[in-house]
């Protein structure tokens, strides 16, 4: 099992916005570059947006960045696309066997561990940039981003 894809879809939907800024940056374009149904891309472009992350118009083909890339965090793509619930990356199963030594503690064993994972990587995220990602793309790529 493994969290939501829409994280890594946000950074690559943005990362191509970006390197493709001289085209136009359509729902089906980006669509193609995800191997995904541009509903979607629609549909992740309305979380970019609300988040100013995106510049869209209605029955305008095309999206832009709102901000620099050197201004948007992977964090700020990782809270837009709502991949998690606040502090819930992890979950801990709701109904353990109270008669049980292990399943009496469990949880208030294990969830200050995991809470302390999530805010490891959320700090990580939050180190990095769009900037950082189109860089080490167009270096791979041998282009000027």
């Amino acid at each position: 099992m493994s969290i939501s894809s829409r994280f890594a879809v946000g950074i690559h939907i943005l990362a191509l916005i970006h390197l493709n800024k001289e085209g136009t940056s359509s729902s089906e374009y980006l669509a193609a570059s995800v191997n995904t149904n541009p509903a979607v891309i629609r549909k992740l472009m309305g979380m970019l947006k609300k988040s100013g992350l995106v510049e869209v118009h209605p029955g305008i083909a095309g999206a832009k960045l709102a901000r620099e890339l050197s201004d948007i965090t992977l964090f700020d793509v990782y809270k837009a696309v709502d991949v998690v619930q606040e502090n819930e990356l992890f979950s801990v199963h709701g109904n353990p066997n109270l008669n049980c030594l292990v399943g009496r503690n469990i949880q208030n064993t294990i969830e200050p561990l995991i809470s302390a994972a999530q805010l490891a990587m959320e700090k990580v995220l939050e180190r990095a940039t769009l900037e950082d990602v189109v860089m080490d793309i167009a270096k791979k790529e041998k282009i000027k981003s």
